[in-house]
């Protein structure tokens, strides 16, 4: 319920009993002001700077009640009016800004303001978490967070050596807040979320002990709050408003998806030997279905969406022997199309690019290759892409693709229906994943086909029904190696995205780092005990320990592979539950545990649906690991998956040898007949 606290100097907005908005004349909530930004934009990677002309204050204010809501109007020497409308709506609080009045700046000519700030009061001890997908931080506060899709950055730490050496070489070594997926939604420990409706450049400032302030390059359209009696409810209202991923096909959980490439009959070689070890593989994923590109970065993609028969002889044939098996085949394609190809020149002769202020087709620059950008506000352009998607990869006999990046939306491109790309960006890697999502359903097999990205904005949870990770370092570095892959998990679980993976081992291969045996193996227990399991080459294959390097490795795999196909049913039911409820498969251990103040400072480790706890080991070398194991109801206990000994709650030093990861389950689980049959289940099949 929607209440207004006045005093003579300021007021308060509370919902349900939640101050949400807090104003005076020396603390107010709102500033408006213009600033001219720059932006230089270098193979994704992004230097946005602003320069801002005014900020100014807007002390003054009144407020009018009625039955519908309330208006607050707020100003500064009657010039400066930005009203907001504040209604209850489907048991929300939704605030909608608008400008009244044009404002002087400097003195100067009237004009538009064009930067936005709020403030919202923070309590000591608060704890923030969302952003979208954040791979360094999980709790947010006490750091500000750009939102901005982008590469995520090679490193993502500016005081490490690969981080720095990224940059020299190439400008891509990143920070802690490069992402993806950005969005502008959190959720706070006191128990309400925030979301904006906004598709500019953005910043949540969480640095500030008594406020958080959001900042907006445009007006947004609206602002929403909910609020609830636990950090899961909270969870469940974020989804209710952005939309939920449906289940993912069942052959999904059947197997591992072995990345591989080389052509058909290497394909071919590869499957049978895996099988031959025991490997359960529900999937070849070969990226490079389309054929090559060799650059300095390593071996790349033709970005031609088309079947190459040269390098992939017979393959409409080998799709349908190996699916008769149970093998599916996967691909991969993206939003741009590369100069001079097929779908490049027809996309140019239909006018389906983006283009340039010149009037041309926009080319941007993905790396010693050019590529156009399919102009998805062209209606046309749409509905011819998601055909040829449709024509050349689901009619090929394709089940399913990487959906590969969305993130490089040049600012200075000139879109068909007008919207500037500075608002464009952001939302573009949505716009993307309803192109493939409406290429599936159009084709009947929404049920069949999955399709997964690692880029997306607000919608995506409509459109995308898998997110994977990026391109991790193939290293164990917290802020761009494998334990970043769990903190973005559980970053989008707070964010209305619940079905999340990684590439088993890991990406990018640049700067003396090369994938050992070990960290593939870690990293594929890991995704043992995540919605998808899938492995990659890498960038450098020949730099990185692969799933058949040896006949041990490919024996552990099998292992793990067997854990992921007994873990079926509980998988199968964590995935029903966000499909239905949005309750994320892979959850922060705060979801079911938040009287533990603990939980809101853990971010390496997860509950995997509601009655399994993982631990995944994410340094080099470890045998052991410490696990912080949640005090649960009166006489129940965490019942280790592979020893089957009980602990209680608190701080445990655990064994953990290659294989085995910490995972515990409530001994009071409905499930606990499948986590006993566990061990046995992953041992040989004789």
């Amino acid at each position: 319920m929607l209440a207004i606290e006045r005093s003579p100097t300021g007021f308060t907005v509370l919902f349900d009993g939640i101050a949400l908005l807090a104003h005076s004349v020396t603390r107010p909530c709102a500033w408006v002001g213009r600033g001219v930004e720059s932006v230089d934009m270098y193979r994704g990677n992004f230097d946005i700077r602003d320069r801002l002309e005014e900020r100014i204050a807007l002390t003054e204010f009144s407020i009018e009640e009625s039955p519908a809501g309330a208006r607050i109007l707020l100003s500064r020497g009657g010039e400066e009016r930005l009203l907001l409308a504040l209604s209850e709506e489907d048991g929300r609080l939704v605030v909608r800004p608008s400008l009244l009045a044009p404002i002087v700046i400097a003195g100067g000519p009237l004009s538009v303001p064009n930067r936005f700030w709020f403030r919202l009061p923070a309590w000591p001890g608060e704890s923030v978490f969302g952003g979208g997908e954040q791979f360094s931080h999980f709790n947010l506060r006490g750091r500000r967070f750009p939102l901005w899709t982008s590469e995520q950055g090679v490193g993502r730490n500016k005081r490490t050596r690969v981080t720095w050496e990224a940059d020299v070489a190439d400008r891509a070594g990143g920070d802690y807040w490069w992402t993806f997926f950005p969005q502008p939604t959190f959720a706070s420990s006191r128990h309400y979320w925030f979301h904006a409706e906004c598709p500019a450049w953005a910043a949540f400032d969480f640095s500030d002990p008594g406020f958080h302030e959001l900042e907006f390059w445009a007006l947004p359209e609206y602002l929403v709050f909910g609020t609830g009696s636990s950090m899961l409810d909270l969870a469940k209202g974020v989804s209710d408003l952005l939309g939920r991923q449906p289940e993912p096909p069942d052959w999904t959980h059947d197997g591992i998806m072995l990345g591989m490439q080389g052509g058909t009959e290497v394909c071919e070689q590869r499957l049978r030997r895996a099988k031959a070890h025991g490997v359960p593989v529900n999937g070849i994923w070969a990226q490079d279905w389309e054929g090559i590109n060799m650059t300095s970065f390593g071996q790349r993609l033709r970005w031609n969406w088309v079947w190459d028969p040269e390098r992939y002889p017979g393959l409409p044939a080998a799709i349908e022997r190996w699916r008769k098996e149970g093998v599916r085949f996967l691909g991969y394609a993206n939003p741009y199309v590369g100069a001079g190809h097929s779908l490049f020149k027809e996309a140019a002769a239909g006018g389906f690019l983006a283009r340039n202020a010149k009037g041309e087709d926009y080319l941007v620059d993905f790396g010693e290759f050019w590529a156009g950008i399919v102009d998805f506000t062209n209606p046309a352009a749409f509905d011819w892409y998601k055909g040829a998607m449709r024509k050349n990869l689901i009619d090929l006999g394709l089940s399913g693709w990487m959906a590969d990046f969305g993130e490089y939306l040049p600012t200075d491109a000139v879109l068909f229906d007008g919207t500037p790309a500075m608002l464009a960006h952001n939302p573009w890697p949505a716009m993307w994943a309803r192109v493939c999502h409406e290429a599936v359903a159009d084709s009947g097999k929404s049920d069949e086909i999955v399709y997964f990205m690692r880029a997306g904005s607000t919608g995506s949870q409509r459109w995308c029904p898998n997110m994977w990770a990026g391109d991790q370092n193939v290293d164990w570095s917290e802020d761009d190696g494998l334990p970043s892959v769990i903190t973005a998990a559980l970053s989008l679980s707070v964010c209305g995205h619940g079905v999340h993976h990684s590439d088993i081992g890991g990406y990018t291969t640049l700067f003396g780092m090369h994938r050992t045996k070990e960290l593939l193996l870690r990293w594929a227990e890991f995704a043992a005990f995540t919605p998808m399991m899938r492995s990659h080459e890498g960038n450098r294959p020949g730099d990185n320990w692969q799933f058949d390097s040896d006949d041990a490795t490919l024996d552990a795999l099998a292992r793990l592979g067997r854990i992921f196909v007994a873990m079926k049913p509980y998988r199968k039911a964590a995935l029903e539950e966000n499909a239905r409820d949005g309750v994320a498969a892979m959850r922060p251990l705060f979801f079911h545990y938040e009287d533990d103040p603990a939980t809101f400072s853990i971010k390496d480790e997860y509950l995997f649906g509601r009655d399994l706890l993982v631990a995944p080991v994410v340094e080099d070398g470890a045998g052991s690991r410490l696990v912080h194991l949640p005090a649960g109801l009166p006489g129940e206990d965490w019942v280790h998956l592979w020893s089957g000994k009980r602990f209680g709650g608190g701080d445990h030093v655990v064994h953990a040898p290659l294989g085995e990861p910490p995972a515990f389950w409530r001994s009071s689980s409905a499930w606990a007949g499948l986590f006993v049959g566990i061990p046995a289940a992953a041992a040989p099949q004789r």
